[in-house]
């Protein structure tokens, strides 16, 4: 980095007040030591915008600078804008958190579902992280197709009894029922209700007139996921218990490749997906735009005098719904009603009460005061969608052995928030040594996912690292 602020070819651009200088020092470092491709962060502290910076390439031709209204594709972070909507109805008494779901969509009283109440289905109680029948190819951009299949699909285990992240069924099932309420899809509602009235630059459903703003996702160096592109993004076995696997393994693997395309992998750059409404992983935004939502709920469901949720329909959003063991990451997870909550494994914030949602393309957390949000509360976001990819690749490249296996099998495990990663599955394998691999592989991802503390920006170096605003670093809590 020279003394013009210049990173390979391009500038870091936008502001910092100088109280948050570590920010953007850390920021810079990205680009200057770590390889960052392009990002963008913006931070703001009881509603004010304190800094908002951008910088690197939107594309890996490197022909184009990232802007300040580059967007990204986001991934999990959008399931923290479909659970605002929902809290917004249940604000309005649209929606009534112990209501059965199917009140509102009776269809999805099938298969033994039909005294699955909202609640459960937003803290992932519900049971329906995976379809077990191979989907066919493009239906993942289908909704009355992905819909229609998860009202017909018996749950995995008894609604209730636990619960396990549904990392890609939760947007179509929050979605169908806030479509049933509203007569609208998770997206226009998001645009009328939320993003509209906040000028909030966030989207589900992108137009394609927006389309030249989407910086690229560039998929991690490795055979397997170069071929899954050729292929058209399959990823997954062949069929549901491909390789010997025993059931919940059938489970966590469909719950990220059936169908195809379910984690965007093959189409995450095509017109198609970012048109397409698939809530829990193809949500569009900027940096600011994702604060600018937070500033609003981490200040009780309003900003600037504009109030998009009740206050207390969110404080209740925000209230533990789970925690403990979870069904299909196979670690500690903790959840309200569709929000994620700081736990020591995995923190948001250094609040008890912080929440928010990680993503595989961008990131942020929320934190308030211990009474819970409100308009009073000291609070940050932070955001950074298009934190280098190769973080991405670093949490899914596990070995050149591994690689060069899953590359010669086609055949994968799972996972990565929104994004998925492979862990190779052989069919002469023993259950045991299959499951032994994949939590090998768990660990690893896990270990190497950032967190973020208050007003920081994190690393994406080979270490992921947190680092503080003093300049410390400290590796991420391991679950």
């Amino acid at each position: 980095m020279d003394g013009g602020g210049q990173v390979r070819g391009a500038a870091i651009g936008g502001w910092c007040e100088a109280r948050f200088a570590a920010l953007r020092d850390a920021f810079a470092a990205n680009f200057a030591e770590r390889g960052e491709a392009g990002a963008a962060a913006c931070l703001a502290v009881r509603g004010t915008v304190v800094a908002d910076l951008w910088g690197g390439w939107a594309d890996h031709k490197q022909d184009r600078p990232w802007q300040q209204d580059t967007l990204v594709n986001v991934f999990s972070v959008g399931k923290g804008l479909i659970a605002a909507c929902v809290a917004r109805l249940i604000g309005e008494d649209r929606l009534d958190a112990d209501a059965p779901v199917a009140r509102y969509w009776p269809e999805f009283g099938a298969a033994g579902k039909a005294a699955v109440t909202l609640r459960q289905l937003l803290s992932h109680q519900a049971g329906l992280p995976a379809l077990r029948a191979p989907m066919p190819n493009g239906s993942v951009l289908d909704w009355p197709v992905m819909v229609g299949a998860l009202a017909a699909e018996p749950p995995w285990w008894p609604p209730g009894s636990g619960h396990g992240y549904h990392a890609n069924t939760f947007g179509f099932l929050a979605g169908e029922v806030i479509r049933r309420v509203t007569g609208m899809t998770v997206g226009t509602m998001l645009r009328r209700e939320i993003a509209g009235p906040l000028a909030a630059d966030v989207h589900i459903g992108l137009p394609a007139a927006q389309h030249a703003r989407v910086a690229e996702f560039l998929w991690p160096e490795g055979k397997a996921f170069l071929r899954s592109e050729r292929n058209g993004g399959s990823l997954r076995p062949e069929a549901p218990g491909a390789g010997g696997l025993p059931g919940d393994q059938d489970m966590i693997t469909n719950a990220y490749f059936n169908p195809a395309g379910l984690s965007g992998v093959g189409v995450v750059n095509t017109a198609a997906w970012r048109a397409a409404e698939v809530p829990s992983a193809n949500a569009h935004a900027t940096a600011a735009g994702v604060a600018r939502v937070y500033a609003a709920l981490a200040g009780g469901g309003a900003v600037d005098g504009v109030r998009v949720v009740d206050s207390g329909a969110l404080a209740a959003s925000v209230a533990e719904q789970v925690r403990g063991d979870d069904l299909v990451l196979r670690r500690p997870s903790r959840f309200g009603l569709g929000f994620q909550l700081t736990q020591p494994e995995r923190p948001l914030g250094r609040g008890p009460r912080a929440f928010g949602h990680f993503g595989a393309g961008g990131k942020f957390r929320t934190s308030s005061c211990p009474g819970g949000p409100s308009t009073r509360s000291p609070s940050r976001r932070y955001s950074a969608p298009g934190l280098r990819r190769r973080l991405i690749s670093e949490r899914r490249c596990l070995s050149a052995s591994l690689r060069s296996r899953a590359a010669r099998l086609g055949r994968v495990g799972r996972r990565g928030l929104g994004g998925g990663a492979v862990a190779p599955v052989s069919s002469s394998d023993s259950r045991a040594a299959a499951a032994s691999r994949l939590r090998s592989w768990e660990r690893f991802s896990d270990a190497v996912t950032v967190t973020t503390p208050p007003g920081i920006l994190p690393s994406s170096a080979r270490r992921a690292r947190s680092f503080s605003a003093g300049g410390s670093a400290s590796e991420p809590a391991r679950s």
